[in-house]
This record gives C-alpha cells, sequence and structure tokens, in this order.
C-alpha cells in the first residue's frame, strides 16, 4: 500500500508579503509531498520559534527634489525594521489590531423576547388544520426576533507600543522603495489654494494623481491642505496622525526632509524614548484628529460612518 511521507525544504529565495506597494520579504518553510515508502516516526522536525529581535539598516539614498522637479541632493532613512521573519508577523498583528480598535460594536438586534408585542396567542392550539403558534414574535416570522444577532460588544484589543512602533518602522523601511523625499513646497501656496498647481507638481515629481500616495509632512498649512483634500487619492499626514494601514495602502510615499528627520529620530536605533512620550504622543494625535475629521486614517465628515464596520 503506497503511502506518504513529508520532507521539510528551505527555499533559496525569500518570498514577499505586499499591501498596496509595500513589500515585507520574509523567508517561509514548504512542505513536499513525495510517494516514498512510509516510515513510522519520520517526521520533519520543525524550527523553533526565534524571539523577536529588531535590526536597524539604512535604506538606499532616496532623491530630493524642489518644487520644479529637479533633483537637488539626497536623503537616507536610518530605520529599525523586524528581521525578515517575523516582519509579516509584527506587521500583520500591527494592522489587525488597528482596523478592528475603529470598530463600534454598536450593531444590536432585538430577540423574540424583546420585540415589542407577541405576548397573545395568534389562534387556537387545535382544531385549526394549522401548524401550533404561540407567538408573532417566533424569529420564523417576518417581524419577529433575530436568532444569535449581534449584541453591542467591545471590539479593541491592545498592542504593546514598542511592537506597534516597530511595525510602522518595518512599514516605512520597507516603502523607501517607492518613498522621493520634496523641498518645503508650502510658500508656492502662501497665496491662495490650488489644486491644478498641485496636481501639476506631483506629474514633476513623478506621481500619477490616479495613483495612492500619501504625504507626510511635520506641518500642513492650510492652504496645502485646501489644494490636496479634492484629490482623492492622496493622504495627507502628520507625525500625529500618521498611522500604519495608510503606509501600507499608498502606491507612492512622498517625504518632506523635515518627516525624514522625524522618522530618523523617532524611530532610528538611537531612539531611547520613554512609555509616557508615546502615551502624550498617542492621545495628542486622537485629538487632532477629531479635529480636523481623521482619526486613523480616516478623513472627512462621514468617514466615521463609511468606513466602520460593526
Amino acid at each position: 500500500m503506497a503511502s506518504l511521507s513529508l520532507s521539510l525544504s528551505t527555499p533559496t529565495t525569500p518570498t514577499s508579503l505586499s499591501f498596496g506597494s509595500s513589500s515585507i520579504f520574509f523567508s517561509s518553510h514548504q512542505f513536499h509531498t513525495h510517494n516514498n515508502s512510509f516510515k513510522s516516526n519520520s517526521f520533519p522536525v520543525l524550527p523553533s520559534k526565534k524571539p523577536l529581535s529588531i535590526s536597524c539598516k539604512a535604506s538606499p539614498p532616496l532623491p530630493v527634489l524642489n518644487f520644479s522637479g529637479e533633483r537637488v541632493g539626497e536623503s537616507f532613512l536610518d530605520l529599525r525594521s523586524a528581521p525578515p521573519d517575523t516582519a509579516r508577523a509584527v506587521v500583520h498583528r500591527a494592522v489587525v489590531t488597528d482596523l478592528q480598535n475603529k470598530r463600534r460594536g454598536t450593531a444590536s438586534t432585538l430577540t423574540r423576547g424583546e420585540v415589542r408585542g407577541g405576548g397573545r396567542k395568534p389562534f387556537p392550539q387545535k382544531k385549526t388544520g394549522r401548524a401550533r403558534r404561540g407567538s408573532n414574535r417566533t424569529p420564523l416570522r417576518p417581524g419577529g426576533g433575530v436568532i444569535f444577532g449581534p449584541k453591542p460588544r467591545d471590539w479593541s484589543i491592545k498592542i504593546n507600543r514598542k511592537e506597534k512602533r516597530l511595525a510602522i518602522s518595518t512599514a516605512v523601511a520597507s516603502a523607501a522603495a517607492s518613498a522621493v523625499v520634496v523641498e518645503d513646497f508650502a510658500a508656492e501656496f502662501a497665496e491662495k489654494p490650488k489644486t491644478k498647481e498641485f496636481i501639476a507638481a506631483m506629474k514633476r515629481w513623478g506621481l500619477d494623481p490616479k495613483e495612492k500616495a500619501m504625504f507626510l509632512m511635520t506641518e500642513v498649512p492650510e492652504n496645502v491642505r485646501l489644494s490636496s483634500r479634492n484629490i482623492g487619492t492622496l493622504k495627507m499626514h502628520t507625525p500625529r496622525t500618521l498611522n500604519l494601514y495608510d503606509i501600507l495602502d499608498a502606491d507612492k510615499l512622498v517625504l518632506t526632509q523635515g518627516a525624514v528627520d522625524y522618522l530618523n529620530q523617532r524611530y532610528g536605533g538611537d531612539y531611547q524614548g520613554s512609555d509616557d512620550e508615546d502615551e502624550e504622543e498617542e492621545e495628542e494625535g486622537y485629538e487632532e484628529g477629531e479635529e480636523e475629521g481623521v482619526v486613523d486614517g480616516e478623513e472627512g465628515p462621514d468617514a466615521g460612518d463609511s468606513d466602520v464596520v460593526n
């Protein structure tokens, strides 16, 4: 009788997990089956789980462009990033945490005991020729209760601050291949906002207005915000509103020199911040997001209703 035996092999080239334009490379073990003779107790020995570790690797030089699209220099991102064998799990956990914490958990249905009415027996038990019925609010009838329907609950989950910070730095480091650094262009829109000029500048920087792009600036002036708010594929962020989902969802990442300095300082290998600073930054970022209508990457007055999953 022919049977199967399992053998463990490691691929020579790493595979990658892509979310948008950002790719996180990792090595995986694959199982292959062969029609050989079966040997009892000949099972593959799985490698033991490695502890979470951090590596610091400088990204390739990023071109620095002026408002006219001319290259005027180079910049570097020196960020901590998780090693390939743990990057996927770290980023996935942080993304799931962000998306699940957005859920309001307000969906609610009524059971047959909570629906109004149904206290009187609709017709006698016998001598009608019909199936017996004890209430008009049974889940089997229209207008009745709901079986195993949702009830209000808290969907929020927690993640370690260091782990979340590592996930963001890993995502930014993986997106550095499609990133570009631009000089501060707030002075170009000092007089009045102009969306047409902003789109023309994006094209000079090599950005397609139809592709998703994320701008990270230390401060977004009012005229710059008004000039870009009608571009549906563009997200404007400051360090306070920076989130993992928009980093991974963007096809292009545009940074100012101030944003590069902030990333190197906040997510670099030499960062020695405390948990109190992280907590204070998260609270200030949430308050700023509420004022601007942006909370965890959702924009506009209707963002809270359109993207909420109960």
